[in-house]
């Protein structure tokens, strides 16, 4: 065995050869477009499971898409309905919340538990959604309707510590198991806030009214956060506050403003 020199020069291996290097130039080239190719395919591909998420059932009729609202983990209630007589239905308090800012505080009510709700009263606090109140009425036909496609038409008013509101009732005969419900939309543009809400729970439209302008009458803020304004709206609110009683004994006997027609007493006679 020949001994190594430790001083001897390496041999230059820098001497490859041109063809050599041109392939592996085109490999590399080759393999430059293959990646871009396939992300192109995951682009196409997240668009049209985009596309084919979308529900076309919206869109077809017409309503609104829903934007993507989630259920607050751990509800602390800001609203309660004080002193409403309904020992007998069970209540649920529900928050939405909006990935830009808005809430809904929802309260309904059922005859059962597991049983779909008879009547709700919902608040509306939007926040950088777009087109927060838009198509309003549209919103409590379909809730009025259980979330089918309804429309509704006026059916008198109620006055309220908030206000006078217009009422609204589904109109047509496809619901006829409904067409005793009412419902309200009230928006306040000091603070930002939408108020609406149905009921479907009593036998006639008068006993409707006088629930629904019960209950907004006995709706209270328990926590406004810091939002001043609706703290203000509530407190100016409870000065005009009305009792139920007054107000169930008016809506029985003033016939002029509700939906129904009048019931005349006596025959009608000719001279």
């Amino acid at each position: 065995m020949s001994p190594i020199l430790l001083d001897q020069p390496l041999p230059n291996m820098s001497g490859i050869h041109p063809a050599l290097r041109s392939f592996a130039d085109e490999c590399s080239a080759v393999a430059v477009r293959i990646l871009a190719y396939l992300c192109g395919l995951a682009v196409l591909a997240v668009l049209a499971v985009d596309l084919v998420s979308t529900e076309p059932g919206a869109a077809e009729a017409g309503l609104p898409v829903l934007p993507s609202w989630t259920q607050a983990s751990r509800p602390h209630p800001a609203f309660a309905i004080s002193k409403l007589d309904l020992s007998d239905r069970t209540d649920a308090y529900e928050i939405l919340r909006h990935p830009e800012g808005g809430r809904k505080d929802i309260l309904r009510w059922a005859a059962h538990a597991g049983e779909a709700p008879t009547a709700e009263i919902e608040i509306y606090r939007p926040g950088g959604e777009l087109d927060a109140f838009a198509a309003a009425d549209a919103d409590v036909a379909v809730r009025m309707a259980g979330g089918r496609a309804a429309e509704v038409e006026p059916a008198g008013f109620v006055d309220t510590k908030f206000g006078r509101l217009s009422l609204l009732r589904l109109s047509g005969a496809a619901l006829p198991a409904r067409q005793n419900c009412l419902g309200f939309v009230k928006t306040f543009s000091s603070p930002s806030v939408r108020v609406s809400g149905w009921s479907c729970q009593a036998d006639s439209l008068a006993a409707q009214r006088a629930f629904l302008g019960c209950t907004l009458n006995r709706l209270t803020l328990l926590s406004a956060g810091n939002d001043p304004k609706m703290a203000e709206l509530f407190a100016r609110a409870e000065l005009k506050r009305d009792t139920c009683n007054a107000m169930t004994a008016t809506a029985s006997a003033n016939w002029i403003v509700s939906g129904d027609a009048p019931q005349l007493r006596g025959p009608l006679t000719q001279d």
